[in-house]
C-alpha cells in the first residue's frame, strides 16, 4: 500500500510540474508578443510571405484552385497549338529555301569564278555615291592613272572572290574563335555551305552542307552536320515550351589523307621499364584543337544520363552555331564578308545595351525623386514603391 501512496504521489508531482511549466511558457510567450520590436519583425515576416504568388495561391478557397487548374490544362492545350505552328513554319521554311537555292547556287558560281556577273548583275548603287560625284574633279584628274591600274588589274585578275567564306569565318568572331593556323589553308577550300530542311514527314531537322574543291587534305567533297529539333512541349514541364529547340547533331566522318590530320596532333612520350630500368620513346596521338572537330560533336545520351558542365556548354555552344550559319551566315554570306552585317550586329547589340542603361538612369531617377519630394521623411530610410 505505501509503494502505491508513493507512485499516486510522484504521478501527482509530475503532473504539477508539467502544468507549472506550461504556465512559464504561456507567460513567456505573452511577455514577448508585448514586444513592440518582436511584434514589428513577425508582421514584416508575414507582409513578406503574403506578397509571393505562392502563399497566395493557398489562401485562396478551394473552388478557385480547382478554375485555376481548369486554366492550365488551357494552357497545355494552347503550348500544344503553338507547336503545330512551329512545325508549320518548318514547313514554310523548307518551301522557301527551294525558291533562294537558285540565288544561292548563282552567288556559288560568281564566287569560285564558274560564271561572270553581267553589267546589270554587277551594278550597285553605293552610300557614297553623292560624295563620289563632289569628288569627280579629282577623279578626271587620275584618269590616265586608273586606266593603267585598270590594265594591271585585268592582266592578274584572279577567278572569282578569293577565300569568301574563309573571310567569312575570319570576321566572324564566334567562328574565327574556332579556326586555328593549321585550319586556314584548309578553309580556303571551302566553295560553298548549304542549308536544307528535313523532308516532309521526316523528324524536324536540317542539315549544313560544306563543299570543297579538291585539296591535299581529305577526299571528302562535302562535309555534313545535321541538327535535330524538337517541337514539342516537356510531359514533365509543359510551361517552358518556347518553340522549336535543337537536341542533338550528327557530324560526319572526315576522310584525312595520310598524315594531314589537324584534328589530333602526336607526342612522343618516354616510358621506364619497372624491372628492367629500360627506357623507351613512345608515340600517342592526342586530340587537338581545330574548327574541323565541328564534325564530331558530343553525343547526346539516348538513355536519360547527364552530361558533365563542361560537356553540356561545348554541345550548347555546337548548337548556338550551327543555328547562327542557318538564320545569318548562309542567307547574308555577302555582308559578313563585307563586315556589313557585322556593323549592323554590333549596332543592335548595342542599341540594346544603351536601353538597358536608359532604364536603369529612369529607375534611379525615380528614386531620388520620390525621396526628395517629402522633406521631412528620413533620407537615410529606403524609399517606398508608389502603388498604381
Amino acid at each position: 500500500m505505501a509503494d502505491n501512496s508513493k507512485a499516486e504521489d510522484a504521478a501527482s508531482d509530475s503532473v504539477e510540474a508539467a502544468k507549472h511549466a506550461s504556465d512559464k511558457k504561456e507567460k513567456l510567450a505573452d511577455q514577448v508578443m508585448q514586444n513592440p520590436q518582436v511584434l514589428a519583425a513577425l508582421q514584416e515576416r508575414l507582409d513578406n510571405s503574403s506578397h509571393t504568388p505562392s502563399s497566395y495561391i493557398e489562401t485562396l478557397p478551394k473552388a478557385v484552385k480547382r478554375r485555376i487548374d481548369a486554366l492550365k490544362q488551357l494552357q497545355v492545350k494552347c503550348a500544344h497549338i503553338e507547336a503545330k505552328f512551329y512545325e508549320e513554319v518548318h514547313d514554310l521554311e523548307r518551301k522557301y529555301a527551294a525558291l533562294y537555292q537558285p540565288l544561292f547556287d548563282k552567288r556559288r558560281d560568281f564566287v569560285i569564278g564558274e560564271a561572270e556577273p553581267t553589267d546589270a548583275e554587277s551594278e550597285w548603287h553605293s552610300e557614297n555615291e553623292e560624295e563620289e560625284k563632289l569628288a569627280g574633279d579629282l577623279k578626271n584628274k587620275v584618269v590616265i592613272e586608273e586606266k593603267e591600274a585598270a590594265a594591271a588589274a585585268e592582266e592578274s585578275n584572279p577567278k572569282g572572290i578569293p577565300d569568301f567564306w574563309f573571310t567569312i569565318f575570319r570576321n566572324v568572331d564566334m567562328l574565327s574563335e574556332l579556326v586555328q593556323e593549321y585550319d586556314e589553308p584548309i578553309l580556303k577550300h571551302l566553295q560553298d555551305i548549304k542549308v536544307k530542311f528535313s523532308e516532309p514527314g521526316q523528324p524536324m531537322s536540317f542539315s549544313l552542307e560544306f563543299l570543297f574543291e579538291p585539296n591535299d587534305y581529305f577526299t571528302n567533297s562535302v562535309l555534313t552536320k545535321t541538327y535535330k529539333m524538337k517541337s514539342e512541349p516537356d510531359k514533365t514541364d509543359p510551361f517552358s515550351f518556347e518553340g522549336p529547340e535543337i537536341v542533338d547533331c550528327e557530324g560526319c566522318t572526315i576522310e584525312w589523307k595520310k598524315g594531314k590530320n589537324v584534328t589530333v596532333k602526336t607526342i612522343k612520350k618516354k616510358q621506364k621499364h619497372k624491372g628492367r630500368g629500360t627506357v623507351r620513346t613512345i608515340t600517342k596521338q592526342v586530340p587537338n584543337d581545330s574548327f574541323f572537330n565541328f564534325f564530331s560533336p558530343i553525343k547526346v545520351s539516348g538513355d536519360g544520363e547527364s552530361l558533365d558542365e563542361d560537356s553540356e556548354f561545348t554541345l550548347a555552344t555546337d548548337f548556338e552555331i550551327g543555328h547562327f550559319f542557318r538564320e545569318r551566315i548562309v542567307p547574308r554570306a555577302v555582308l559578313y564578308f563585307t563586315g556589313e552585317a557585322i556593323e549592323d550586329d554590333d549596332n543592335f547589340e548595342e542599341g540594346e545595351e544603351g536601353e538597358e542603361e536608359e532604364l536603369e538612369g529612369e529607375e534611379e531617377g525615380e528614386e531620388e525623386e520620390d525621396t526628395e519630394s517629402d522633406p521631412k521623411k528620413d533620407s537615410s530610410q529606403p524609399a517606398e514603391c508608389k502603388q498604381q
